[in-house]
């Protein structure tokens, strides 16, 4: 082949990549205009990326950031308060943002995050919510013993309470099941009265209710809360057990996250379980009644860790918990002993008290 073959085929190849580089990018253009026209039924407010810009003041102050963009504070007026987040042009075909987008718009709910509006202008896009003074729950979890910003343990308890509503509500109560695969402290702001909202639905995923599991082609969430089964299928099929996983780790950080331990770590659960089992919770304690919080915490966040998702109880059943009274609680085996195999509906109450687990049949 002579180097003028060579050199014209390399821009035949260079033109074709080109060719369909624009062509993926046109079909995905043409998908989002399609999402966004059906989605104006909901009354968004659509905003152009020069609003964006107005009501972040340029991007000034930043409020943290994740793996899908990063968040600003703005103002729509000098009374409404809002946090902007805004995507990373890496996700340029958008199926992020038409995900987060479409489900935002089936969820109303006190304890889940509330969409205001949207900027959908060329590859700039951008989600706009409420802004939370108070910041995420890790804010106040995470230091060891600072007792400046510990909320107490009746507080802890209801915010516990609360997010286990909203998980129950996208797990039953809408019309498609919403399965949010990245339950952590980071994902629970806070509003001015410390009430819970769930937020960031970037790795949502919508199932009809007469399916017990989803098929996911990639490991998606935040390391330390992944559910063993979206890792491998060895533990079995991915389904709304995997969100209950990433609320019991959530659950044991609440417990023992202002000590200094590795939660990424699996001997952070079987720290917690240790110190259940020898009846010394050895955290920050006033008095009895904050004790039995403590431990009522620890144990529900180890049954909802239970290494194969049909030992985990169904949200519903975890409410219920949360709600009755830690001497009615037995303590689960090691999370991650593989030599245990139970059934949940025997042990995990000392008196029966009708709390049936949600068990799903897995596919064949």
């Amino acid at each position: 082949m002579t180097p003028g073959s060579i050199v014209l085929l390399l821009l035949l190849v260079v033109c074709f990549y080109i060719c369909h580089y624009f062509k993926h990018k046109g079909e995905d253009q043409v998908r989002l205009e399609t999402f966004l026209k059906d989605y104006q039924a909901l009354k968004p407010t659509r905003f152009s990326y020069a609003d964006i810009k107005r009501i972040t003041h340029k991007f000034k102050d930043t409020l943290g950031e994740g793996a899908h963009g990063t968040v600003f504070k703005g103002k729509l007026s000098t009374e409404i308060q809002v946090a902007v987040k805004v995507l990373n042009n890496s996700d340029y075909d958008g199926k992020d943002f038409i995900n987060e987008m479409g489900t935002m718009g089936k969820i109303h709910h006190i304890n889940v995050v509330r969409l205001l509006g949207f900027c959908a202008d060329g590859c700039r896009r951008a989600l706009v919510y409420d802004f939370f003074p108070n910041g995420s729950l890790q804010k106040f979890i995470s230091s060891p013993d600072n007792k400046e910003i510990f909320l107490g343990w009746s507080k802890l308890q209801q915010i516990a309470l609360d997010i286990a509503k909203g998980i129950e509500y996208l797990h039953q109560a809408c019309d498609y099941r919403i399965l949010h695969f990245d339950i952590n402290p980071r994902n629970v702001l806070l509003d001015s009265n410390f009430t819970p909202k769930i937020s960031d639905f970037g790795l949502a995923k919508l199932c009809s209710k007469d399916r017990s599991t989803i098929s996911m082609t990639v490991a998606k969430g935040t390391l330390g809360y992944i559910a063993p089964e979206v890792f491998s299928r060895n533990f079995g099929n991915v389904s709304y057990k995997s969100d209950i996983y990433s609320y019991g780790m959530l659950l044991l950080k609440m417990v023992g996250g202002r000590k200094n331990v590795d939660t990424n770590q699996v001997l952070y659960p079987e720290w917690i379980h240790y110190l259940i089992e020898g009846g010394d919770v050895s955290i920050y304690i006033e008095d009895e009644v904050d004790i039995r919080i403590a431990k009522k915490l620890a144990i529900i966040g180890l049954w909802c860790i239970q290494w194969h998702s049909i030992n985990r109880p169904s949200m519903k059943t975890v409410i219920q918990m949360l709600e009755g009274k830690v001497d009615k609680l037995k303590v689960p085996p090691t999370p991650f002993d593989f030599t245990t195999s139970i059934n949940i509906n025997t042990v995990i109450l000392v008196r029966h008290v009708n709390l049936e687990l949600d068990v799903i049949h897995e596919l064949k």
